[in-house]
């Protein structure tokens, strides 16, 4: 049970990926590896260009490598990964490059439909990005041809990774290392709900007439970058459609409406979510329904096998894929019921427009309003 907040509003604190916890451990090993230190702190660069500070827990050598590890903080996320200690096995090897590896509590790829390939160790692409620049400057300062080799470990993370959705998803034996940004943002409804609200009303009160609402990184830099929008024009939005979509309509509701245009922008799970008239898009709160996909596609002229091999899918991406190999609009027309049920909420004079991104951070879908 969480303990009672305090009677005065605080700042939320800010934590850091598992993904930044091993980019930490791996510029610890290398340093040691390359200069014989032994820092209690090191420094990394997250993917946005910030630089953060980690403490190091403990140095030890193994064959032909150390293993280094941190204790994860979250922050004021409730995270299961809170307070883990994390830790990296790296040794040098003569194949150049750097290679990973699934140590004891890391996850494998068991299922297709992820962002990585069956068998592959669950460790996502932008930690696997973080620690391979790290570490290849470490090569480049010292001279070094060779490569290295990264095995990444969470103490107890097999445990851990029966309160996730890894197990249901496919990633077998342990948790996941992830991250997109490299920093955990704390979860609070009202905070973040407010924050939301926040950023509309400054976006009007500045003349911005689009907005543009994302899910997440991904789909922001996606949707910032097709239409070159102002950093005050982008609002991530996170799970809380419904708070974008309840505060536009009670403040473009006014004697002085200002808003133009709304682009709703967001993994194509998230955004079939939206399509089935959910207003939180967190898994917590709604699921991904993959027989009202499988509905949807038959629509479109999907087989019978077809829908059974949604319906059976492992993820909303992997049911889309079906699809896209037999050539249905299967994003198209998601991004359409979406589109749909925001209309009850958006008032006529703002022109809406819903996008749906893969995992790569690719459109695959668009809908918007026919009289455009």
């Amino acid at each position: 049970m969480w303990p009672e907040s305090g009677e005065e509003n605080a700042p939320l604190r800010t934590g850091l990926t598992t993904g930044s916890c091993a980019t930490a451990c791996c510029v610890a090993a290398a340093q040691f590896l390359f200069a014989q230190r032994q820092d209690e702190t090191v420094s990394i660069l997250l993917p946005k260009g910030k630089r953060v500070d980690l403490m190091i827990e403990s140095y030890q050598t193994i064959v032909n490598g150390v293993r280094t590890s941190t204790i994860k903080d979250a922050g004021d996320d409730p995270d299961v990964t809170h307070g883990a200690r994390i830790f990296v096995e790296l040794s040098l090897c003569a194949d150049p490059g750097v290679h990973f590896y699934a140590a004891e509590g890391v996850g494998t790829v068991t299922r297709t439909g992820l962002v990585l390939a069956v068998g592959e160790p669950a460790i996502n692409p932008v930690p696997r990005q973080m620690m391979t620049e790290h570490l290849l400057g470490f090569a480049e300062t010292y001279q070094y041809q060779g490569g290295f080799k990264v095995a990444i470990g969470i103490e107890n993370g097999a445990a851990i990774a029966l309160k996730t959705m890894n197990p249901r998803l496919g990633i077998q034996g342990g948790l996941s290392i992830l991250g997109t940004t490299g920093i955990v943002r704390p979860f609070s409804c009202a905070a973040y709900i407010a924050s939301i609200h926040q950023g509309i009303d400054v976006a009007r009160a500045n003349g911005i007439t689009h907005i543009a609402a994302t899910t997440g990184n991904a789909s922001e830099t996606a949707i910032k970058e097709h239409y070159d929008l102002d950093d005050m024009a982008l609002l991530e939005m996170g799970d809380f459609v419904g708070a974008v979509l309840k505060h536009i309509r009670k403040v473009e509701n006014s004697p002085q409406p200002q808003l133009t245009k709304l682009s709703l922008c967001g993994g194509f799970g998230k955004m079939s979510k939206l399509a089935q008239q959910h207003m939180d898009l967190n898994s917590r709160v709604s699921s991904i329904d993959l027989p009202a996909l499988a509905t949807l596609a038959a629509s479109l002229g999907a087989s019978d096998a077809l829908q059974e091999r949604m319906k059976a899918a492992n993820t909303s991406v992997e049911a889309l894929s079906f699809t896209q190999q037999e050539n249905l609009p299967l994003a198209n027309a998601v991004c359409g019921q979406a589109l749909n049920f925001a209309r009850r909420y958006i008032p006529e004079h703002i022109a809406l427009e819903v996008w749906a991104i893969d995992r790569k951070g690719q459109f695959v879908g668009f809908a918007k309003d026919e009289a455009e």
